[in-house]
């Protein structure tokens, strides 16, 4: 599978036409110095009509190889998933498995996990089942709730998950910009939401995102599939950064401005 470059705003790096190997799409997706303060990164795919799943309602129907490649480095090289519960269990998560080749070993070296670990995100407080068993050779699970839960369904999450991996923040709703300072905290700097549209809303009107990775596939997939962001209106403007094409596919950065 070749990629090549259409577009690329960094000072370095392959220039528009020339082709990508795997360590030049780490070095093109690589985060920033986060020692700081963490860097939210967005990966989400999309259809040429704008559908954020297919019409089985699931993103893996619209996934390509190029999709799937970058999708599995921006794992590698995130701390942490950020993503909401109800896309959770409708595609089926599991727990992170292990960075691929030379990444767990680096990440080891910079005092990193060889896992990523998975937030899910629940109003409710609700645990996906498959994210709830503990699996070897798997990446740990946190749950990001609010007081609204109920500390019935806050005891329950703390039971299967321990006390140390329940992030309560905010009353009524989930405080997201304090959800990523709390992940922050602990070391998972490396953030990377993959969705679903509910909560990637959310993330953009609370302007705690940084960055925007979209996929375009070649298909038109009509029906009524949502768009990549639903819900809570958002007015974040982002600037691209980079374009990268495979077999059709469209590999896109947008930055927000000052991040």
């Amino acid at each position: 599978m070749d990629v090549r470059v259409l577009m690329n705003e960094a000072a370095d790096g392959p220039a528009p036409g020339e082709p990508v190997d795997d360590a030049g799409l780490e070095r093109l997706y690589a985060y920033p110095d986060t020692t700081a303060r963490p860097w939210v990164r967005a990966n989400m795919v999309a259809t040429l009509d704008g559908g954020a799943a297919g019409n089985d309602g699931r993103t893996a129907s619209i996934n390509t190889d190029a999709d799937n490649r970058v999708f599995t480095l921006l794992r590698d090289l995130a701390d942490v998933i950020l993503v909401g519960a109800g896309t959770a269990r409708i595609e089926g998560y599991r727990r992170a498995a292990r960075r691929s080749g030379g990444l767990a070993e680096r990440a080891l070296a910079e005092g990193r996990g060889v896992y990523p670990a998975m937030a899910v995100v629940s109003r409710s407080g609700a645990v996906p089942p498959i994210l709830a068993e503990e699996v070897p050779d798997r990446g740990p699970v946190y749950l990001v709730t609010c007081e609204a839960a109920g500390e019935g369904a806050l005891q329950r999450a703390r039971d299967v998950l321990g006390a140390e991996r329940v992030l309560v923040v905010g009353e009524d709703e989930v405080d997201l910009p304090r959800a990523v300072r709390r992940l922050h905290e602990r070391r998972m700097r490396r953030v990377l939401c993959e969705g679903g549209p509910q909560l990637l809303a959310d993330v953009a009107a609370t302007e705690v995102l940084d960055e925007l990775c979209q996929t375009v596939v070649p298909l038109m997939a009509g029906g009524r599939a949502q768009r990549i962001t639903t819900g809570t209106p958002a007015d974040l403007h982002l600037s691209p950064r980079m374009i990268l094409e495979s077999e059709g596919t469209l590999l896109h950065r947008w930055i927000r401005g000052g991040a």
